[in-house]
């Protein structure tokens, strides 16, 4: 069998809107021949290695909002679609209120990367592997999309609907993701399982985020949210339930994690077995769950 060892990208043609309405008009009336892009980080792979063939390239990152990225002490931080990761990381707003957001940005690919990767792309890209969608679904983020029809916001909850797949109809466009206010005193960790340390998609992602909350009976409020290990990336309802009904103990926490693997369904890959997949759920859901609760209890009383 003869390898192409220097593969090139299929003919297209780059179109460039000038505004808003005008894209999303153009690509539902091509809705099977063109795709969106901003980085073009995935896009651009999957049309070398022959995934992808479109016949036009919609270019939306420079169209009106995708370019901000601003923080407001009453309304919470809003991420234009055309914000690269990098800058995220660099944002001292980010930094300060949703320094989770800024770990998971720093776990994908290369520096050079992230130059040109973007969140809204990688929550568009729908894998069930994303670095950032985790740290999205904790922050309880919702995206701003415009349609044929204007714009309209949707909960990144219900985003996705498999590998690859989302709620967007044709001539949708992801302008911007908002996350409200995080939760007073949060902290927040990502724990990623790769085949190396650096630039490897996920084996499996774990996402924790945790704050005190006079409401529980524990005291506490807990958000979990898992990648690689199901369909889509997803939140394990029933352990976050256990942490917030229980006092918390080690014991609990143990307990929160096995609710954790038991709510995987991963699959056999080249990349690692179901099985395993759901053993270091439970190990990586334990180790995250413990690092936080030790972190909260090392802060002064309110």
């Amino acid at each position: 069998m003869a390898i192409d060892t220097h593969p090139s990208l299929p003919e297209f043609e780059y179109i460039r809107p000038a505004t808003l309405s005008e894209a999303s008009e153009f690509l539902a009336n091509h809705a099977t021949e063109a795709r969106p892009f901003l980085g073009g980080t995935d896009v651009f792979v999957r049309m070398r290695d022959g995934a992808l063939a479109p016949r036009f390239l919609v270019d939306v990152k420079h169209l009106d909002g995708t370019g901000d990225l601003h923080f407001d002490p009453r309304s919470g931080l809003i991420i234009g679609a055309a914000v690269n990761m990098n800058r995220v990381i660099a944002s001292p707003d980010v930094q300060a209120h949703y320094p989770l957001l800024a770990q998971a940005c720093r776990t994908v690919a290369s520096y050079q990367l992230r130059t040109r990767a973007t969140i809204v792309g990688n929550l568009c890209n729908a894998s069930p592997a994303g670095d950032t969608i985790g740290a999205c679904l904790a922050f309880d983020a919702h995206l701003h999309i415009h349609g044929v029809s204007g714009p309209r916001e949707e909960p990144l909850s219900s985003f996705f609907l498999g590998p690859g797949r989302t709620v967007l109809k044709p001539g949708d466009i992801v302008t911007a993701i908002q996350f409200p206010l995080p939760p007073a005193g949060c902290t927040g960790v990502y724990l990623k399982l790769g085949r190396n340390r650096l630039s490897d998609l996920s084996i499996v992602g774990v996402t924790a985020l945790g704050g005190p909350d006079a409401a529980c009976p524990s005291g506490y409020r807990f958000r979990l949210a898992l990648a690689s290990v199901a369909p889509v990336p997803f939140v394990p309802a029933a352990a976050e339930a256990y942490l917030a009904g229980n006092a918390l103990s080690t014991e609990t926490i143990h307990q929160a994690a096995c609710l954790a693997a038991e709510a995987c369904t991963p699959i056999d890959d080249v990349r690692g077995g179901a099985r395993y997949r759901k053993q270091m759920v439970r190990n990586l859901s334990e180790r995250a769950l413990l690092t936080i609760w030790k972190t909260l209890a090392a802060q002064p009383a309110a």
